[in-house]
């Protein structure tokens, strides 16, 4: 089956086959939360991106071992379950440094602008993007067999970058990292990976741009 990225809370996960990683995306909770759940090809280590809620349900696909659960940014929809999951697996915590504080699991990684983390044998890279919150971070896997895949959290999505309350100088802040950090020196191909709702690519949001920094948000 092809992946398209399409979960519904209640449905299937769908799951991605890279040649050294696996992705199944979850649709979890009363907001539509998307968990990830990447798994080494070579090592079978776990890595769960943001485990919103649903304990149970994360759990089933989880299965025997999780070593580490990364919370994109501070905010109660994407940690609701993560004292549940931690307790039941024994995994790590890791979170954008800023943000930590804000998360009521002890953070056991905390993470800056630049800095890597390892599922079994594949690397992922951290980029801090300030305005959705202070702290909010990003991973990026660029596939050497392959295009970019970035988790993005709630800091982009299809149709633009993530919610700043009509605060201008945080959508300044915002716009201004996710177009420097992320679209310069990205491929159109980068495959983008929401904390709600269904994937994009950054080609396809890249001639909208200058229509988000126009409107404000």
């Amino acid at each position: 089956m092809t992946y398209h990225g399409a979960v519904k809370v209640g449905g299937a996960p769908d799951v991605r086959e890279l040649a050294h990683l696996v992705i199944t995306k979850i649709a979890v909770g009363p907001m539509n939360n998307n968990a990830y759940l990447l798994r080494c090809r070579a090592t079978d280590e776990q890595l769960l991106i943001d485990a919103a809620a649903d304990a149970h349900i994360l759990l089933e696909s989880v299965g025997d071992s999780l070593a580490t659960v990364v919370t994109t940014h501070r905010h109660q929809d994407h940690w609701n379950a993560l004292a549940d999951v931690v307790r039941a697996t024994g995994a790590r915590t890791a979170a954008g440094r800023i943000d930590a504080d804000g998360i009521p699991v002890p953070t056991d990684v905390l993470l800056d602008d630049g800095d890597t983390v390892n599922v079994g044998q594949v690397q992922l890279t951290v980029r801090h993007l300030v305005g959705h919150t202070p702290g909010a971070i990003v991973l990026l896997y660029d596939d050497p067999q392959g295009h970019p895949h970035l988790f993005t959290g709630d800091c982009l999505f299809p149709g633009g970058v993530g919610n700043t309350w009509g605060d201008p100088a945080a959508f300044r802040s915002l716009f201004h990292d996710v177009s420097t950090k992320l679209f310069a020196p990205l491929p159109d191909e980068t495959w983008v990976y929401p904390g709600h709702g269904d994937d994009t690519t950054l080609g396809t949001e890249r001639p909208h741009l200058a229509e988000w920094e126009s409107r404000g948000w």
